[in-house]
């Protein structure tokens, strides 16, 4: 999502003096039809634009990125989305890597981020969730990833070579667990803390790297209408597992009223930055 203060929204039009009246578009009904209809494929939260903001972490992963990337012969990027990331961070390196690859498990977005990314040179692979990475050992002396499923140390340290790096920004332990919670209700201490940087230290340790840089930060979420929630669930499908609109309405309409009476919803994501290397 932007991190940039939301612009404002579109004026209603009036309404036609009839019974049959269309909703105007701040309605409950409007707002929940535009973001039940916007596409999914793809990584990219520009449309979120005055609608929520989320505060960035501190460290600028794509352009770290950048930099690792210029210092690299071959170089994988897991769970690469629409390739936004990737690509953002090549224009950005001084050099690109002689080989270059992506992995990603969904079928849209594997479209999206060939399109975008052959010109650079990457050859994107779909490989479904938790299958085994299908490319030989040591082949790769930089793995990255922004915000994996669930990241596969022992695939990973696999595929590194020895001193090679895996460099990347997860997503933290109860990440937006403020909303959701509104929908399913408190959830169990091990889900909450299911992607604490301490348990992903001693995975990534078990699997034989060395953790050489772990960064960890809480950010603020807003949501500013209905819509832009509808669409954030739509999109991170793993928030509330089997959301859809009508199975959730009345507490989506709930929260249009509350976000129109008291102001913005207000979550906070977590993040962390961690750089591990493949032992020599």
């Amino acid at each position: 999502m932007p991190d940039h203060p939301p612009a404002p929204g579109p004026a209603p039009r009036p309404a036609p003096p009839t019974p049959s009246a269309a909703p105007s578009p701040t309605s409950f009904e409007a707002l929940v039809a535009e973001g039940a209809a916007v596409p999914t494929e793809g990584w990219d939260f520009s449309w979120f634009a005055g609608r929520a903001t989320e505060a960035r972490p501190s460290w600028g992963y794509a352009v770290s990125l950048a930099g690792r990337l210029a210092g690299a012969d071959a170089a994988l990027d897991l769970d690469t989305g629409g390739g936004e990331v990737l690509d953002f961070a090549l224009g950005r390196a001084a050099r690109a890597p002689a080989l270059l690859a992506a992995t990603e498990p969904w079928a849209p977005n594997v479209a999206e981020a060939t399109e975008l990314l052959r010109p650079r040179g990457v050859v994107v692979v779909a490989v479904p969730q938790d299958a085994p990475l299908p490319f030989a050992d040591g082949a790769f002396d930089l793995v990255s990833s922004r915000h994996p499923v669930r990241p596969d140390w022992s695939e990973i340290a696999r595929v590194l070579r020895p001193g090679g790096a895996y460099f990347a920004q997860h997503v933290g332990p109860a990440s937006v667990f403020e909303l959701v919670e509104y929908f399913l209700g408190p959830q169990p201490e091990e889900v909450r803390t299911a992607r604490h940087p301490d348990r992903e230290r001693a995975a990534a340790e078990a699997a034989g790297l060395e953790v050489v840089g772990l960064r960890a930060e809480r950010l603020r979420t807003e949501f500013h209408d209905i819509a832009a929630v509808v669409h954030f669930l739509r999109k991170v499908v793993w928030m509330v597992p089997g959301f859809t609109v009508e199975a959730y309405k009345p507490a989506l309409r709930a929260l249009h009223e509350r976000i129109g009476a008291e102001g913005p919803f207000v979550a906070h994501s977590t993040r962390h930055l961690v750089e591990a290397r493949k032992p020599r």
